[in-house]
């Protein structure tokens, strides 16, 4: 049953939000799952919208126990988490992938760095464009930020700049990937 204006499509019973259901958030993440008195109780998954989803043992809505599973299927759980940890400093693409031999590198992926269009710069989850100060999706076709001031300067400070050829990296030569075309 969906509420006129509310985000909630569950089960009502004695006015109150009850057995499964289905709770969408403002930001646009879906609780999926089991309800109590209204709250989430039971067994639930929250789907965020960057795709990954946390799956979890709930009680008057709050986790008990839960795992949460990166988009690439990298499931982190605080009890058995290995990655990046004192004992092992490495990524899990460098687990997956191993290192890859040569020169310095900002990235262990066998496919190299991301390509990205000449004069952006790489923030990780897409580039940047000084042009028009979004970051949008590697393959262009998304938005998926307006970095604010403080964001737009340390991208520019600090991150991989799309150009051809070879640019100084602090104190050094790295070759970077060619551009490819704009969006």
């Amino acid at each position: 049953m969906a509420f006129a204006g509310s985000p909630f499509e569950a089960e009502v019973v004695n006015d109150r939000i009850e057995g499964r259901g289905k709770y969408t958030f403002p930001d646009g993440n879906v609780y999926i799952g089991e309800f109590k008195d209204g709250h989430f109780h039971g067994e639930g998954t929250i789907h965020f919208r960057n795709g990954g989803r946390y799956d979890a043992n709930w009680e008057g809505g709050r986790a008990l126990k839960g795992t949460y599973t990166f988009k690439d299927g990298l499931e982190y759980s605080p009890s058995d988490w290995t990655y990046c940890t004192d004992a092992d400093r490495r990524f899990y693409s460098e687990r997956v992938y191993g290192f890859q031999p040569g020169e310095p590198q900002q990235c262990n992926s066998p496919a190299g760095p991301p390509k990205i269009p000449l004069a952006t710069f790489d923030v990780g989850d897409g580039y940047y464009d000084p042009a028009d100060g979004l970051v949008r999706s590697y393959s262009g076709e998304n938005v998926l930020r307006a970095p604010d001031e403080e964001e737009r300067e340390w991208i520019v400070g600090h991150c991989r700049v799309g150009a051809r050829g070879k640019v100084e990296v602090r104190g050094g030569w790295m070759p970077l990937q060619d551009e490819i075309a704009a969006p």
